[in-house]
């Protein structure tokens, strides 16, 4: 190397074994898409309902619940829907799949909208458990 110059080719030299890229992207799937494998019925039912790391979520489920309550009976369809699913994900993550259903059963009436984790909640709680386990308790 020639003082003043860098020499790159020491910088974007590939590792040895490393595959020269091709420019097609690769497709990283997600952990709890490993988990569900080819049940994307259950996996998409999770993807819209369940949080990743439910530790972060600073609302009590039975606090959230009194909120949706105490917003639907204000009027405020919105904010009681927006809470009974914050419910319904925290039901997921303790495994209470009674709640599951009974929450967002209500979050469904309200707002009218579709919930598919409505349509086999045992089997998405049993998945959405399985990932719990895997990866926020390991």
């Amino acid at each position: 190397m020639k003082a003043g110059r860098l020499d790159l080719s020491r910088i974007f030299r590939r590792r040895k074994g490393e595959k020269k890229q091709t420019g097609q992207p690769t497709e990283k799937i997600s952990e709890l898409e490993q988990l569900a494998g080819d049940d994307r019925m259950t996996y998409e039912a999770l993807t819209q309902t369940m949080f990743l790391d439910p530790r972060k979520i600073e609302t009590p489920m039975k606090q959230a619940v009194e909120n949706a309550k105490k917003s639907e009976k204000d009027g405020d369809k919105a904010k009681a829907g927006m809470w009974y699913e914050v419910a319904g994900g925290l039901a997921i993550y303790e495994g209470n799949v009674k709640n599951v259903v009974e929450y967002y059963s209500e979050a469904q009436r309200i707002l009218g909208r579709e919930y598919p984790i409505l349509r086999n909640p045992e089997k998405a709680v049993v998945l959405a458990q399985e990932y719990y386990k895997r990866y926020l308790l390991a």
